[in-house]
């Protein structure tokens, strides 16, 4: 039996999408600037997946901007409104639990002359909204504040975190990094009063090297990387039109029978948990019954982390030590620093992240083999 429980850090695609993408790149080839047929095939490819994206959020297709994933979106959203709106100020407000896509982005405006403030989570890895609210000052322009943590699954109060910060000015702009959370959330940006979201195709079942900026009409954004003016200059560059199209595929189908499917993983979070607390010297980080529905971290007293990741690996179990966007190499964790993890549990935690694929009989042989494994493991612990 082969057991993926790595689906944070990327998904099988749909067998749909990966039929799509390869009649794109080997029959319907052309590029979508271009003025013939096979352009303008291409072309409405894009326009397709443009119209599913637009739909699922309720927004304009026009505020639709393809990137290259994740950590583009996240950069251009950030970087791209701070160095647009930096004549109404230079303060921006992140949280200390952000992806590095997020974090770094960041720090480099930081260099460029502006401030930022890194609020602090609770031990269950979720913003005080209190605290946000004493950071908002005049001159604040924008609020980036991640959707679900990609290592714990904390799930942030959006809802509410905006409205505090449309109160305080309605000019300040918000970015959410909905990359974990959607397509296991319904999000409505515009209701949300959510003014950027981040989207990446390979964490819902679609292809690598695509993402979605979404851009609300009235926010002021400069491009990042500079082409031949596709995407109205936003984002430049030849259109991945596989990837694009893929995208808009796998969208479609993750959110048929959307209910069911989430049931579904809620119902395999909890009967993974369940079975986990029989096992001694574990931790849960973040909250057990809050949070996404696909996400759990667990600290193993007196194991490495990278041990046992390759000791499941050699029962077919795949998992991960942390976040897989950093590096492939595992680092301390500044979310279970973030939420005060013990020294000793921050080099001894496993992620496990699932899907709508997932069945219970993965869970039974997964907790099963770590029964088998860590007493083994714990006997070579050194002190």
């Amino acid at each position: 039996m082969e057991v993926y429980f790595d689906n944070s850090a990327t998904t099988r695609c749909y067998e749909s999408v990966a039929k799509l993408v390869v009649q794109l790149m080997t029959q319907d080839y052309g590029n979508p600037s271009s003025m013939h047929t096979k352009g303008f095939e291409a072309e409405k490819y894009i326009r397709e997946a443009r119209e599913i994206i637009s739909k699922n959020l309720k927004v304009n297709e026009k505020e639709i901007f393809f990137t290259s994933g994740g950590t583009e979106s996240n950069n251009l959203a950030i970087i791209g409104t701070a160095m647009a709106n930096q004549r109404s100020g230079k303060h921006l407000i992140t949280t200390s639990i952000e992806h590095p896509s997020v974090l770094n982005a960041m720090k480099y405006l930081e260099e460029q002359g502006f401030e930022v403030t890194y609020l602090p989570v609770d031990e269950k890895g979720v913003l005080k909204l209190e605290d946000l609210k004493d950071a908002l000052r005049k001159d604040t322009i924008l609020v980036s504040i991640m959707h679900v943590n990609n290592e714990i699954g904390s799930l942030q109060p959006i809802e509410q975190a905006a409205k505090i910060v449309k109160e305080n000015n309605s000019k300040t702009l918000i970015h959410v990094d909905a990359i974990q959370s959607f397509g296991k959330f319904r999000i409505l940006p515009t209701k949300l009063k959510i003014d950027l979201l981040s989207i990446s195709g390979h964490k819902i079942h679609g292809p690598k090297g695509i993402g979605v900026l979404y851009v609300h009409a009235k926010v002021k954004i400069r491009p990042i990387n500079f082409g031949g003016e596709q995407q109205k200059g936003i984002r430049s560059g030849t259109e991945n039109v596989p990837g694009i199209a893929g995208l808009g595929v796998a969208i479609k189908e993750v959110y048929t029978d959307f209910e069911e499917k989430q049931k579904k993983i809620y119902e395999i979070k909890q009967s993974f948990i369940k079975q986990i607390k029989e096992i001694e010297g574990i931790v849960i980080n973040g909250a057990e019954e809050a949070g996404a529905p696909h996400i759990v971290s667990v600290s193993f007293e007196g194991v490495r982390s990278e041990v046992l990741l390759h000791a499941l690996e050699e029962k077919n179990i795949y998992v991960s030590a942390g976040s897989a966007c950093a590096s492939n190499k595992p680092a301390i964790s500044s979310t279970l620093k973030g939420i005060n993890v013990k020294k000793e549990l921050l080099d001894a935690t496993i992620r496990f992240s699932f899907s709508f694929d997932t069945t219970f009989e993965e869970i039974d042989y997964c907790i099963q083999s770590l029964k088998e494994i860590l007493p083994r493991l714990r006997k070579y612990t050194r002190h």
